[in-house]
């Protein structure tokens, strides 16, 4: 047990785990979203505005 570089910090590591866990569900979450309420595309002008005269 002399050997130090063969430790490993069990807490580091399930934070890293626990880290991509909530990462991936968190992708899930925002494609489920984008599937049910697709962003307007900003190509178009809205309409209702018009240009303030200076």
């Amino acid at each position: 047990m002399s050997d130090d570089d063969k430790l490993i910090d069990f807490a580091a590591e399930r934070d890293k785990r626990v880290h991509d866990l909530k990462d991936k569900r968190l992708n899930q979450v925002r494609e489920a979203f984008e599937q049910a309420l697709p962003l307007a595309k900003p190509s178009k002008k809205s309409k209702g505005k018009k240009p303030k005269k200076s």
